[in-house]
């Protein structure tokens, strides 16, 4: 279990469902972010790290608070004393 990577993919599923529930494609936050359609795909799938700037980027283009981008289940305490 690596708590970054996992957190990393957890964020990125969550891009990805808020896209789709806004009727979004990844060519259109590729639009409204300037990121690369090809990056954005990259981010949903957690192969790549987001800064908090590209959290900002991808929470103004979906039109949510960021905080929206952590709101999954998660147990930090399966990690404690792992890291």
């Amino acid at each position: 279990m690596d708590f970054h990577k996992d957190l990393q993919i957890l964020i990125g599923k969550r891009i990805s469902e808020i896209r789709m529930k806004n009727n979004q494609t990844q060519q259109d936050l590729e639009f409204l972010t300037g990121i690369d359609s090809a990056e954005v795909s990259k981010y949903e799938k957690g192969k790549r790290n987001l800064t908090l700037k590209t959290m900002i980027k991808f929470a103004v283009a979906l039109q949510i608070h960021p905080k929206e981008l952590f709101d999954f289940d998660f147990d930090i305490m399966t990690y404690k004393n792992r890291e």
